[in-house]
C-alpha cells in the first residue's frame, strides 16, 4: 500500500461531508470509529482477524455476545444492533423475518459500500439460510454473496463481470472510512471457513436457493477445489434451466479467482454442445469470454445469435450475475453490448443530462 496515503485526511473529508450532507432530522446520526490505519493488519481491529478467530460453537450456537459487534460499524453507526436484525429474521412470523432481513441488508450494504461489521454477520446468515424453517433464504444467501464482492453494481465486462475483490492497489473504503478491502476479504474468508453450508444447499429443494448458493461458493477464498467439484456434480444434476446458468457462471467465477488453468476449454466445451439449454449455452459463452482474453471466434457469436432471444433473457434476469448489471432485467442485454461494443452504451454529452458522458477527452488523440 501507498504508505504517502493520507488516510486521516480522506477520513476527516468524509466525516465534514457527512455532516454537510445532514439536513435537519432527515439523515441519521453516524458514529464514526476511530480513523482506519494500516497498523491495525493484523489486530483486533482488523475484520479478517476477527473472522478468522470466531469459533465454531459461537457460529453454531448463535452466541452473539461473544463476538465484538460495536467494534466495527455500518451505514448507521455502531454494529451493536446487528444481533437484533439477525434474531427478527429467525422470527416464525414472515414479516418480522422480512424486517430483520430488509434493515440488515439497508445497513451492511448500504449503496454499494460492505460495511465493516458485515463479514461478523456472514456465518449467522449461512446458518439462516440453511434452516429450512426460517423465510426468504435465498436473499439471506444473496446478502452473504453481495457483501463477499467487491461492488453490487458491475459494468458487464470481460473484466469485470466475474471480478469478485479489488486488486490491493485498488483502495476502497466504507462510508465510516474503513477499508473496504479488508471487510470483503474478511467476507470471502467466512464462505471459506462454513462452505459446508452453502455446498449442502446446492441440492435444497428451492430452486432459488440452489442459484443464491452457488452465487455465495464462488466467492470463497478457500476451499477452491472442494467446491468446485460440488459445483460440477450439481451442474451435472441440475434440471433447472436458469440454476445450470448459474452454476456455469459460478464455476467460471471460481476458476478466475483461483486460476483453474481447464475452465476455459470446459466453458468452450459446453457452449459448443447443441445439446445443452440456450441458458447454459449463453452463460458458457460469457464465462469464456471472461476467463479469456481472445477475440470471439465466429462460431461462438454463431452460438449467440442462435440462443439470445427476448424470451432467453426474461429467463436469465433473475440471475444475481444479471441484477449486478442492471436492475431492470436488462442485464444480459447489457452484458452482451458491453463485451462487444463497449461505445454502444456510451450516452453523448447533453446539457440536461448531467450522468452523460463526454465525447472526447484530453488525452484522446491527437495528444
Amino acid at each position: 500500500m501507498n504508505d504517502d496515503f493520507d488516510v486521516e485526511a480522506l477520513h476527516e473529508a468524509w466525516s465534514d461531508s457527512l455532516r454537510e450532507a445532514r439536513i435537519g432530522e432527515t439523515l441519521p446520526e453516524v458514529r464514526l470509529p476511530e480513523v482506519w490505519s494500516e497498523e491495525w493488519r493484523g489486530t483486533e481491529r482488523d475484520v479478517r482477524v476477527v473472522v478468522a478467530r470466531m469459533p465454531v460453537e459461537v457460529r453454531d450456537g448463535f452466541v452473539y455476545d461473544r463476538v465484538p459487534w460495536g467494534r466495527f460499524s455500518h451505514a448507521y453507526g455502531s454494529g451493536e444492533d446487528v444481533p437484533e436484525d439477525l434474531e427478527e429474521m429467525r422470527c416464525a412470523d414472515a414479516v418480522t423475518a422480512e424486517r430483520g432481513l430488509g434493515s440488515l441488508w439497508g445497513s451492511i450494504s448500504h449503496q454499494g459500500s460492505r460495511c465493516s461489521v458485515a463479514p461478523l454477520a456472514v456465518p449467522f446468515l449461512l446458518r439462516i439460510a440453511a434452516d429450512r424453517s426460517t423465510h426468504h433464504r435465498a436473499d439471506t444467501l444473496e446478502l452473504v454473496a453481495v457483501v463477499a464482492r467487491r461492488k453490487c453494481w458491475e459494468d458487464g465486462s470481460r473484466t469485470d463481470l466475474l471480478q469478485v475483490a479489488d486488486g490491493d492497489d485498488d483502495w476502497h473504503f466504507d462510508m465510516s472510512g474503513y477499508f473496504q478491502n479488508w471487510t470483503v476479504e474478511a467476507a470471502r474468508d467466512a464462505i471459506a471457513a462454513d462452505a459446508h453450508i452453502p455446498i449442502a444447499l446446492l441440492d435444497d429443494r428451492d430452486p432459488d436457493v440452489r442459484e443464491a448458493a452457488a452465487y455465495v461458493l464462488a466467492a470463497s477464498t478457500g476451499r477452491a477445489g472442494e467446491i468446485s467439484a460440488a459445483l460440477h456434480d450439481r451442474l451435472r444434476a441440475e434440471e433447472h434451466a436458469r440454476v445450470g446458468a448459474s452454476l456455469v457462471l459460478a464455476i467460471a467465477q471460481l476458476a478466475r479467482e483461483h486460476r483453474h488453468e481447464d475452465a476455459a476449454a470446459f466453458t468452450r466445451a459446453l457452449w459448443s454442445d447443441p445439446t445443452r439449454t440456450a441458458e447454459v449455452r449463453v452463460s458458457a459463452a460469457l464465462g469464456w469470454l471472461c476467463l479469456v482474453d481472445d477475440p470471439a471466434p465466429d462460431t461462438l457469436r454463431a452460438v449467440l445469435d442462435a440462443c439470445v432471444t427476448d424470451e432467453l433473457g426474461r429467463s436469465m434476469a433473475s440471475m444475481p450475475w444479471m441484477t449486478q448489471v442492471d436492475h431492470d432485467g436488462d442485464g444480459l442485454t447489457r452484458t452482451l453490448q458491453r463485451m462487444f461494443d463497449p461505445d454502444s452504451l456510451r450516452r453523448p454529452a447533453g446539457a440536461d443530462d448531467p450522468w452523460a458522458e463526454p465525447e472526447g477527452c484530453a488525452d484522446d488523440p491527437p495528444f
